[in-house]
């Protein structure tokens, strides 16, 4: 077994939230825990009993209670979690109203921007009411199109605590890409910024606030946020008010929280849209924040006393992941720019600057920063950090090492992975575990993940398919216009009936933690063998020449062939040397199957604005294919260098 790269000391592990925990179900149950993997086994075999904990110790504020935990469990697509509670999403995330500041904003080129709990709380009563005096109400959608910003924040938290519906995508979407969200749910006001900062550079948006505004009918009011000038010129904006104008006067107002049940809708997230139209994934109030307060306050040992952040665009649910950590009471960190600009370091800076303890990032952006050679702990002074979290994609071996070879030593570095479709996580972080490379440390409590292999039976220590096979409270409620759920029963439920099928495809380990070798989708089938995008990717990002790769199956004489395509360094040619190099390295780490037949330099790799590499619109375009949705892509010109490849007809 390998050996762990950290692991907590015992005073650590002694004052967490999770050996708490694990305390109170001893003293309540009459049982004698000492470990994480005893208490997840008993979360799974005793849902109702654990869900009704985390809604005790997470304080869930309700003017009615739940008449039991859950209805229909044994039917996970009907289940209805706490039936009978009443609550308001907005209500429990604004319960503490003091001078302690509850947001910090810094945009790439200005100084930070502070709000306290109180002011915070000042303005979303003043917003709601405005929001309410023009006409929205229970069910309503109001969408934000909007930098990762306070305003951003504030408008969600308006918009929920009169029982709307929120829904947001960052402003560096194309129209089309606004339209192919926004278009399905027909909000009926819009919040935008009249524009965003980017790598120094600032990017007017109110020539696409206004194609939106007119394109999208439902739309009866736009309130735009002044982002990169203080005055912009709305004139030709549909029905445009600016913020400020908006707001309602009054002071010392009392938010009137639309008490609600426990599945009213509060969020529509969506699909990345690369293979069709997005799916409109409407997430419940109560399903949504019991799971976020478990698992930030539990997997992230998140405290009033942390500052945590997310590098994250108000189009990731990482967004609304972030955002529910007011409900603990912590600061939150939002940043807006590029992460590089104006030195790559720049967010390790904010971590110093505003004493971040909870650090939240991407796995593309820890391998970027290693290339980059920046190494934080020999320019920052990164003290108080306590815990590193990544998502987006799988965290190579090589960052793990990274991260605690060049950032910090003694650190819960925890990789965790869910998605749109549960706003939440199956695998996270455990502050009272050990760190192994390549792992995400364990399977989230009350959720009872398995790998399947293809008999529909759960392995460990082999690969397979990503389920969960009890009910939990974050499932999506429906989809938006899904008629008889013919989408969601098709997305979740199709291959393993009755049993929720994720789409990764992972591996349970020995030590309880989980490996993901990528996207069941984008799973290469060479021979019939199975392999997994990421078990590639790490052995070939491994190379020093190599900035960037991406692996697809091309369909080839009756089979599949695997093209490699990398992204090499500014001067560096792809000779034959390279390419043994590059086959060895992979042949040596994983198996000969692994091994790309062919190997093509490519200048560009197509990533979505969430940052995830997709595979699955390369393959596409290599065979010819049309890709819908480009707008869902960052740099959807990328798809070009790879048509009509001469490489490939041979």
């Amino acid at each position: 077994m390998q050996q762990p790269l950290w692991q907590p000391s015992a005073e650590r592990m002694e004052k967490t939230n999770m050996n708490k925990f694990i305390q109170l179900v001893n003293e309540r149950f009459g049982k004698q825990y000492t470990n994480y993997d005893e208490l997840y086994n008993w979360s799974v075999e005793n849902i109702e009993d654990f869900w009704a904990l985390i809604w005790e110790v997470g304080g869930i504020i309700a003017s009615k209670p739940y008449e039991q935990v859950v209805l229909n469990f044994d039917d996970m697509f009907n289940s209805e979690w706490f039936p009978g509670a009443r609550l308001n999403f907005a209500e429990n995330l604004l319960r503490f109203r003091d001078e302690r500041t509850a947001i910090v904003f810094k945009g790439e080129d200005a100084e930070p921007c502070y709000i306290s709990y109180a002011q915070l709380y000042d303005k979303v009563a003043r917003l709601s009411k405005a929001l309410r005096n023009h006409g929205v109400g229970v069910g309503d959608r109001v969408a934000g199109f909007m930098p990762n910003m306070m305003e951003a924040v504030i408008a969600m938290l308006a918009t929920t605590a009169i029982g709307a519906i929120w829904s947001s995508c960052s402003p560096d979407f194309g129209f089309q890409g606004v339209m192919d969200r926004f278009g399905q749910i027909q909000p009926k006001v819009l919040f935008a910024a009249n524009g965003y900062a980017y790598n120094g550079k600032k990017f007017d948006a109110l020539d696409k606030i206004k194609q939106i505004a007119g394109a999208i009918s439902a739309v009866e009011t736009v309130v735009v946020v002044p982002y990169t000038e203080q005055q912009p010129d709305i004139s030709g904006i549909r029905n445009a008010i600016m913020f400020e104008d908006f707001l309602v006067a009054e002071a010392g107002l009392v938010i009137e929280f639309t008490q609600l049940p426990f599945e009213h809708p509060l969020y529509i997230l969506y699909s990345s849209g690369t293979t069709g139209a997005p799916k409109c994934i409407v997430h419940g109030a109560g399903g949504t924040l019991i799971q976020h307060l478990k698992e930030l306050g539990l997997h992230s040992d998140l405290t009033r006393a942390d500052r945590i952040f997310y590098f994250t665009t108000c189009g990731w649910m990482m967004w609304n992941w972030l955002v529910s950590s007011l409900a603990v009471g912590a600061t939150l960190i939002l940043f807006d720019g590029n992460p590089f600009y104006p030195e790559p370091g720049v967010l390790f800076k904010l971590a110093q600057d505003e004493k971040i303890t909870v650090f939240g990032t991407s796995a593309k952006y820890l391998a970027a920063l290693e290339q980059a050679g920046v190494k934080p702990k020999e320019s920052y002074d990164l003290s108080g950090l306590k815990t590193i979290l990544s998502t987006g994609s799988p965290l190579s071996v090589d960052s793990f090492h990274y991260v605690y070879r060049d950032i910090k030593e003694d650190l819960c570095l925890s990789s965790i992975s869910g998605g749109a479709d549960i706003v939440s996580c199956f695998a996270l972080g455990n502050p009272i575990g050990p760190v192994y490379s390549g792992e995400l440390q364990c399977r989230g409590l009350g959720m009872k993940v398995a790998a399947f292999n293809m008999d529909g039976k759960p392995v460990v220590g082999e690969k397979g398919e990503l389920v969960c096979t009890s009910p939990f409270p974050s499932m999506p409620i429906y989809f938006w216009n899904d008629e008889d759920d013919k989408k969601y029963l098709g997305t979740y439920f199709e291959m393993f009936p009755g049993i929720w099928h994720h789409g990764d495809y992972v591996e349970v380990t020995d030590t309880g933690g989980l490996i993901i070798y990528g996207r069941s989708d984008a799973t290469l089938n060479p021979g019939g063998v199975r392999i997994g995008t990421a078990e590639i990717y790490r052995h070939v990002d491994a190379i020093p020449e190599v900035l960037d790769s991406l692996v697809v199956g091309q369909d080839w004489g009756n089979d599949v062939r695997l093209i490699l395509f990398v992204r090499l360094k500014e001067g560096v040619e792809l000779t034959e040397e390279l390419k043994k190099q590059i086959k060895a390295n992979v042949r040596k780490n994983a198996t000969p199957r692994h091994v790309p037949e062919k190997i093509i330099k490519i200048d560009d790799i197509p990533y979505t604005i969430n940052g995830k590499k997709i595979e699955i619109a390369v393959k596409r375009t290599i065979h010819g294919e049309d890709v819908p949705n480009k707008d869902a892509l960052v740099n959807p010109q990328a798809l070009e260098l790879y048509k009509n490849l001469p490489e490939l007809s041979v």
